[in-house]
């Protein structure tokens, strides 16, 4: 059973706040990853991450997904770098001291990208981390483009890439946020699911909540999952909060717990 997992940037950390990590969420967080896979242990783990209050501030400042042409866009390209690279290294470690066999794949270092796309990347590793036990760790980063020069790729592109070539039961996006809602910013409705057919109904209200950042691109995230569902048959994705304690683990066992998207049989 392979299960991928992304840590949103606002859940672990402290978006008002310029590289804050919030240190004690990624450490319980860690160890739910752990206790899940001692509970189950034909689970495996692909584990991805958003930049937070990390990357996002100086990709923000340099425009850096627009492309990097420039000698000081191509400053700001690796002072993204690092910051990625910076909160990467504080998820790492915990995953480490939680027991779990942590190892990281740097989209920097093995992706090219096309226009903001995933063009290529040798996954084989990634295969061999999944054979040998290990959980792979990527994470939102800047890539080198064959038409921008460079970009950044968030957790939720890489995973697009890596499902249809790895074949997940389930896509975790676990963040701040309930899962989905009917109504956001007043955030009282919340969509138990959403399919391809359902999906048309919703657009309008899940376009107008994507503007705010808060939600970290919720409209842009259904619309990724939703592709990948329709591709990938018999993979869902569910959308919901780590902010309570257990709630990652019990996802990571099954539960379902706020908005799941799935290809509903026709």
């Amino acid at each position: 059973m392979l299960y991928f997992l992304k840590l949103g940037g606002s859940l672990i950390t402290d978006k008002n706040r310029p590289h804050t990590p919030r240190s004690r969420i990624i450490t319980r967080l860690a160890n739910e990853m752990a206790e899940a896979r001692r509970l189950n242990p034909d689970l495996q783990l692909v584990v991805g991450h958003g930049s937070g209050s990390f990357g996002h501030v100086a990709g923000d400042k340099y425009q850096t997904r627009l492309g990097v042409h420039t000698p000081a866009e191509w400053l700001g390209f690796s002072e993204v770098w690092q910051a990625a690279r910076e909160l990467n290294q504080i998820v790492a470690e915990a995953l480490h001291n939680a027991g779990l066999p942590v190892i990281a794949f740097p989209p920097s270092a093995a992706v090219l990208s096309q226009n903001g796309l995933v063009s290529r990347w040798d996954i084989q590793p990634i295969r061999a981390a999944l054979s040998a036990g290990l959980v792979p760790l990527v994470n939102g980063d800047v890539v080198f483009d064959t038409l921008l020069g460079g970009t950044i790729l968030s957790t939720e592109d890489l995973f697009f890439y890596l499902a249809r070539q790895l074949w997940p039961q389930r896509i975790l996006l676990a963040g701040l946020e309930k899962g989905v809602w009917a109504d956001y910013p007043v955030s009282k409705q919340l969509i138990a699911t959403i399919t391809p057919q359902s999906y048309p109904e919703l657009a309008a209200n899940l376009a107008g909540s994507a503007g705010v950042d808060v939600t970290g691109g919720m409209a842009q995230k259904v619309k990724s999952m939703l592709a990948l569902v329709e591709q990938l048959p018999g993979t869902d994705a569910l959308i919901f909060s780590g902010s309570r304690p257990g709630q990652v683990q019990q996802a990571l066992l099954g539960e379902v717990m706020g908005t799941l998207i799935f290809q509903a049989l026709r």
